[in-house]
């Protein structure tokens, strides 16, 4: 009777651990999976926000009021809603380049409402900051995700900013090296 007793526990305190370490791995990979879910929707919303922002600025005489249509760039992005997600589920280094990259977009929403144009200056220096956040965000991303972030020199690239592709920067005689004007 003692060894049916203490068999019959060993058999459920095996069921029970078993049945918490599988509970475990689900909460890890519905996790894993609202991370990348919650990762993609951020950069894309943060994209279609800056898609506009870039119309706004090669165009501003075609908004009425900049400064409204620069701030529904980013609500209509759904971008605010989005980083409110982010904020739940990121871990924190995912968090933090996330909030970099927001307020980055945040100073080119800015900039762009005070009507500096695509080829301007002004327009410039905070977009190449802005890019140079996304990359960092998405490097972010990878290394978390995959195990492995992108560097520039995959893409053939000395830094993330851009600045050494854009024809602007070269124009203005930006050093594309140190990014500095």
């Amino acid at each position: 009777m003692v060894a049916t007793m203490g068999g019959g526990l060993i058999a459920i305190g095996g069921t029970v651990l078993a049945d918490r370490l599988r509970t475990r791995q689900e909460h890890r990979r519905g996790l894993q999976a609202r991370r990348r879910e919650v990762y993609t929707e951020f950069i894309a919303a943060a994209g279609a926000a800056h898609t506009e922002l870039r119309r706004l600025a090669q165009h501003p005489a075609g908004a009425a009021d900049l400064e409204e249509a620069s701030r529904l760039a980013l609500t209509d992005a759904r971008v605010y809603e989005v980083r409110e997600r982010l904020f739940l589920d990121a871990s924190a280094v995912i968090a933090g380049a996330g909030q970099t990259m927001f307020e980055r977009l945040r100073a080119l929403r800015s900039t762009v409402a005070a009507g500096a144009g695509l080829t301007t200056p002004a327009f410039h220096d905070v977009y190449h900051p802005y890019l140079e956040a996304v990359w960092a965000y998405r490097e972010a991303v990878r290394e978390e995700l995959e195990g492995r972030a992108l560097t520039p020199g995959d893409f053939g690239w000395s830094a993330w900013d851009g600045r050494e592709r854009c024809a602007h920067c070269r124009e203005r005689g930006v050093d594309t090296a140190s990014a500095r004007p």
